[in-house]
């Protein structure tokens, strides 16, 4: 759910750390040496034209705009289809890279623990740009009564380390402030109150790639293949090895561990909860639209208690694939998150989207199948069990390999002669008729969840209660369920399926690896059906089922959300 930028910012935006953003990008050097200097002005220069987004619109200063390490085009917050966290303006501790730079083809987007130079840098942006809206002719400002306030306010969007408890960071900001002369000018007009401000106040500058940050060490350079390498500058900096390499008869401490917020290619955490044990964990972000935020993040009341979980809302990626936490924590997942491999005993993943009405198809392509490996394939609700095979339980429903057998519930039946082996491609189509009451057109929004925090990412806890949900399922009338093979249809393999939202869902029994096709394009579209989606539509589908879900809640809890 990409929120629409306006034309300009103000404080209540900025203060979300959800702002969106716009585009049109400025140069600095790259780093190489001054004998290059000019050469790499000229060819690392991005003027407005080149610096355009995906969606061709240029810059929007003082919004959420990032920058491509290898392009150097800026991108705009709501253009960006990775999960990027809580995030502000003029930040400067992170790592993107765009579709076009990336070599998986994916954007790849890593937040990195920030300096208090960064922090400093970044805030002090903040307030400049807010003076500029002001129409407010000044540039420095008030280190005790603006720059650490904003600070404090704005702790958790400026960096990934946990709030301190203690105010001995106001010392170390000080300390920043004047010792860092690369960066920051000072003047004092009344004693005692000493006022800073950028040494480079052009803020269309102000960015990961910005030249008077290398220079002065508060961020890495940029190595020629658009990735981050230390600049070897500033106090008790060490040369270090990659960090993928673990340097002989040395142990990695316990804050060596994790130092950046690590996320995948496609946007999702690395580090996340698996659904297990009778829970689920759904990735949240903020929701900007939620009221009282603002006075949330102002409040000191709440310092050290939980968030209400109706300030943020699930988050939505914008393309359908593997689910990285709705599977099996044995099963391995590509880096495009399209193919998987099983290990051992049969275990399932499902994909990110499903649907609850409508008609519906994918592909499945078999890779490898090697001898006494088995798959199941097929559709599977949300609380179907993981560590078992799709069709295990009434949440699933499946095609076996071996003998073609259909499965529901552990039983098999006959169903298509030979099953299938490694090379084919499977067709799987469902149709959905629409739910008898409005109430189950749309999903749960989650609000009224607790949010857990776990690797400096907030997710939503969901208790699963299947005995109750297995009790109250309802055949729906007129579903289908139809499994294809090279193209061919092999008959209806299931109606009147139970009620719910189904998954594509994938079961593997020893090393099998498939690879899915959720469309548009398919190997072999299905004959004979006539408005069927592809499953790479359920994606924008959703978001629009929970943009209104969103909205209803808010509606509905007008006057009875807490204030602040």
């Amino acid at each position: 759910m990409a929120d629409k930028a306006g034309e300009g910012t103000d404080e209540a935006q900025l203060m979300t750390g959800e702002t969106p953003n716009r585009n049109e990008g400025e140069s600095t050097d790259a780093g190489k040496d001054d004998g290059d200097n000019a050469a790499t002005e000229e060819s690392m220069s991005v003027d407005e034209e080149s610096s355009e987004c995906y969606c061709g619109k240029g810059r929007n200063l003082g919004t959420v705009e990032i920058q491509c390490g290898s392009c150097w085009r800026w991108f705009h917050q709501e253009c960006i289809g990775c999960y990027l966290g809580t995030v502000i303006p003029f930040m400067t501790n992170y790592q993107f890279a765009c579709r076009g730079c990336s070599p998986s083809g994916l954007e790849n987007f890593t937040k990195k623990v920030s300096s208090f130079s960064q922090i400093c840098y970044t805030a002090i942006a903040n307030l400049n740009h807010q003076a500029q809206l002001n129409s407010e002719v000044r540039s420095m400002f008030s280190r005790d009564r603006e720059i650490i306030p904003f600070i404090d306010k704005q702790w958790e969007n400026l960096t990934t380390q946990s709030r301190r408890t203690k105010q001995t960071w106001h010392a170390t900001v000080a300390k920043t402030l004047s010792k860092d002369t690369e960066l920051f000018t000072y003047k004092e007009d009344n004693l005692g109150d000493p006022h800073f401000g950028l040494t480079l106040n052009d803020l269309f500058k102000v960015g990961p790639l910005c030249e008077v940050l290398k220079q002065s060490g508060s961020v890495p350079a940029v190595g020629k293949s658009g990735g981050l390498v230390d600049s070897g500058k500033g106090r008790g900096y060490k040369r270090k090895a990659p960090d993928s390499v673990l340097l002989p008869g040395v142990k990695q401490k316990r804050g060596d561990l994790g130092p950046t917020t690590k996320l995948a290619p496609h946007g999702y955490p690395l580090e996340h909860p698996f659904n297990k044990d009778g829970y689920r964990y759904i990735l949240a972000e903020s929701d900007p639209h939620a009221p009282n935020r603002q006075a949330f993040d102002e409040s000191l009341d709440w310092a050290g208690k939980p968030i209400p979980g109706y300030l943020y809302r699930t988050f939505l990626g914008t393309d359908v694939l593997f689910a990285l936490n709705d599977r099996a924590p044995q099963l391995k997942i590509s880096e495009d998150r399209l193919s998987v491999t099983g290990e051992k005993g049969y275990s399932m993943v499902r994909a990110t989207h499903g649907v609850r009405r409508g008609a519906w198809y994918f592909e499945v392509n078999i890779d490898e199948m090697p001898q006494d490996s088995a798959t199941r394939i097929g559709w599977s609700q949300s609380l179907g069990n993981l560590q078992a095979p799709c069709g295990y339980d009434k949440f699933s429903y499946s095609f076996r390999s071996r003998r073609g057998t259909r499965f529901h519930q552990s039983r098999g039946k006959h169903y298509c002669e030979g099953g299938y082996t490694e090379g084919d491609v499977l067709g799987l189509f469902i149709h959905l008729p629409e739910p008898d009451s409005p109430g189950k057109l749309l999903p749960n929004t989650f609000k009224d969840r607790p949010l857990v925090k776990f690797k400096s990412h907030l997710y939503y806890e969901e208790k699963d209660h299947v005995a109750e949900t297995e009790k109250s399922l309802k055949p729906l009338m007129g579903s289908q369920i139809i499994m294809y093979k090279n193209g061919s249809s092999q008959g209806i393999a299931f109606e009147d399926v139970f009620e719910g939202v189904y998954y594509p869902a994938i079961s593997l029994y020893k090393n099998t690896k498939v690879t899915m096709n959720f469309g548009p394009d398919f190997k072999y579209p299905p004959q004979g059906l006539k408005d069927f989606k592809a499953m790479s539509e359920a994606a924008s589908q959703t978001m629009v089922e929970y943009a209104l879900a969103d909205i209803i809640y808010h509606v509905e809890n007008e006057g009875k959300l807490p204030e602040f």
